[in-house]
């Protein structure tokens, strides 16, 4: 099969590899249709990573079932899915109380087999994947592990109806959790320091939408607020960004609210300070969120795919830019450079007759 698999420098070559194969009897092989680039996979983009030379990454797709293992009924060959990435070892505490976005092994165990979407093929256990209504394109459905991160950010936090709130980062993850959170019937102050994503924001229901380049957010957050405060400031920037963001989302936080982590942390965290002062003796929660899992009895997936196919959020509207596997430099690039492209999210297909038209 064709992939992109990463080099020494930190960029992708386009090869052809040896095709998966199913490894057990209750897994799926399936064919990719369409994967997305997100924060975490442009953070590793033209970073030399030995022990990721010569990997596969991508962990956000959607695709087609080609075959199924043979103790596999709730599949056939041509279904419509999407595969969720979260994927731990099955075995350990976390994992047996459908917390696996915990699991100790999380990030070895799927680097294995799930999180390898930017290739023509992936294969995974039955029960990650997601049967996609007809009207629910690829390209959206590529797009429900980032609305998963978010939701389980609101969920951990605990929204409730009529919260004032504020999202750090217009980003995709951000983008989403302004839509979730409405959803939950939450009032969303959003700031990013691009005006793009901003006006999207507005046009999805953000009732304050602030460039802090320009703007003073914790001025803005105050007013929004009645100079109380927001109940609950989701961090979403996360990486280079967080010695500012992560700030910004403690002191637009009210006494006795809550500050989400949900923007993913570097291997080596920047130096972030704060006003510990402020965190205590407003008894400040900070809350981190990774990834998603199950919310009681219900996967977070399947929650989002469900708000999705009812309308209750459009995933549609953040995707930006597509390009064919055989550009996905050219589609790193777009997605990194986004001050210039106005990027959101990048779908990569995995041939260029593939490309959607409504894009």
């Amino acid at each position: 099969m064709k992939a992109a698999v990463k080099t020494a420098k930190g960029d992708f070559e386009v090869k052809e590899v040896e095709t998966p194969t199913i490894p057990h009897p209750d897994w799926v092989l399936m064919r990719v249709k369409v994967a997305g680039i997100c924060g975490t996979d442009l953070r590793h983009w033209k970073v030399p990573e030995r022990e990721l030379e010569g990997k596969i990454m991508g962990h956000e797709l959607a695709g087609e079932v080609v075959e199924v293992g043979e103790n596999v009924s709730t599949l056939r060959p041509g279904d419509r899915v999407v595969l969720e990435t979260v994927l731990g070892d099955d075995s350990c505490e976390w994992c047996n109380a459908q917390q696996y976005n915990l699991c100790p092994h999380l990030y070895d165990v799927r680097a294995e087999s799930v999180s390898r979407a930017f290739a023509e093929y992936v294969v995974g256990p039955a029960k990650k994947f997601y049967k996609l209504p007809g009207h629910v394109s690829y390209e959206e459905a590529a797009l429900l592990d980032t609305f998963s991160v978010s939701l389980h950010a609101i969920q951990v936090t605990g929204l409730k109806i009529h919260d004032k709130v504020a999202v750090i980062g217009a980003g995709p993850i951000g983008l989403a959790a302004l839509q979730l959170a409405n959803v939950f019937g939450a009032d969303v102050l959003i700031t990013d320091v691009l005006d793009g994503p901003l006006e999207l924001a507005k046009e999805l229901g953000a009732s304050v939408a602030v460039n802090t380049k320009r703007q003073d957010g914790r001025r803005q957050a105050m007013e929004f607020t009645c100079q109380r405060g927001v109940d609950i400031a989701y961090e979403c920037a996360g990486g280079e960004a967080m010695p500012v963001t992560f700030p910004q989302a403690a002191s637009y936080t009210r006494i006795g609210g809550k500050v989400a982590l949900v923007g993913g942390f570097d291997a080596e965290p920047p130096d972030v300070k704060l006003d510990w002062q402020h965190i205590q003796k407003g008894e400040i929660q900070i809350i981190p969120s990774a990834s998603y899992s199950y919310w009681g009895i219900y996967p977070e997936m399947q929650m989002c795919l469900n708000l999705l196919a009812d309308g209750k959020v459009d995933a549609k509207c953040l995707i930006t830019h597509s390009f064919s596997l055989d550009d996905i430099n050219k589609a790193f690039e777009t997605a990194a450079a986004k001050e210039k492209t106005n990027a959101i999210f990048v779908a990569v297909f995995t041939l260029i007759l593939e490309l959607s038209t409504n894009i």
